[in-house]
């Protein structure tokens, strides 16, 4: 009897210390993936970087906007919107919030980031990276899935999938702490330059800002405005104007940089 009550107490013990750590893995939406960032979390950042109705600007058009977290294994875990409800942002631009994330962090190292923004000019016929927009199609399944109600909640249909797609102009970040890489954010619903913006807002009020080096020696995975009348970028990881006061934003934020980039 002994001898059964400590095997039951062992196997007791163990089991929970399995259910701890697979607490601890879990994210704040409870769905069994890590996440770097906390749903409600994230949308109380998301709606004091993104101020349609007052507040410094992003540039654009003011619009509100998505955002979508994935971890470092490519799996959405976090989605929020800025507005009340879903039809408060452009419908179309969830998936590609994801998708943005998605990007981001497929393309960047624990020693080097890569903004989507950064990828514009590479991605162009010429390029060094051209056709990759088309290499890895968005999966259907999952941005086409679920209930419109949950969509932005805890319980959004793309939560705990991969979304794939991969998008060349701005609005995806990755994401380091204090040990590196962690994920990516995509934030989509205005231009693609005021979604650069709003990602590095949001970024930087998440604390996940911890950028090792990048394409632009000065400013990491900042957005480049350097391509000229000749549609030609010095760097190489140009991203193009957008028509409203954007870029000079990005500038005061320390998000961007136009001009030449001295490499």
């Amino acid at each position: 009897m002994n001898k059964l009550w400590t095997g039951t107490l062992a196997l007791s013990i163990a089991a929970l210390l399995l259910a701890r750590q697979s607490a601890a893995q879990d994210s704040s939406q409870g769905t069994g993936v890590s996440c770097p960032v906390d749903h409600d979390h994230l949308v109380d950042i998301l709606k004091k970087s993104v101020k349609p109705s007052g507040g410094p600007s992003n540039g654009g058009l003011d619009n509100h906007e998505w955002a979508a977290v994935v971890n470092r294994q490519g799996i959405v875990c976090a989605i929020a919107f800025s507005g009340t409800k879903p039809d408060d942002q452009w419908r179309g631009c969830q998936a590609i919030a994801a998708e943005k994330a998605n990007t981001a962090n497929a393309f960047s190292l624990k020693d080097k980031a890569m903004a989507t923004a950064n990828l514009y000019t590479g991605a162009q016929p010429g390029g060094f990276l051209f056709g990759a927009a088309s290499s890895n199609p968005p999966i259907p399944d999952t941005i086409n899935a679920g209930q419109s109600q949950d969509f932005g909640t805890q319980h959004d249909p793309m939560i705990g999938k991969q979304v794939g797609g991969v998008i060349v102009f701005g609005g995806g970040v990755a994401l380091y702490d204090g040990n590196g890489i962690v994920g990516a954010l995509g934030v989509s619903g205005d231009s693609s330059c005021a979604d650069h913006n709003v990602a590095w807002r949001v970024r930087h009020l998440l604390g996940l800002d911890h950028i090792p080096s990048g394409v632009n020696p000065n400013m990491k995975d900042a957005i480049i405005y350097d391509i000229g009348p000749d549609g030609k970028s010095p760097s190489g990881f140009g991203h193009p104007k957008c028509n409203g006061k954007e870029d000079q934003i990005a500038v005061d934020l320390g998000a961007g940089v136009s001009g030449n980039v001295v490499r």
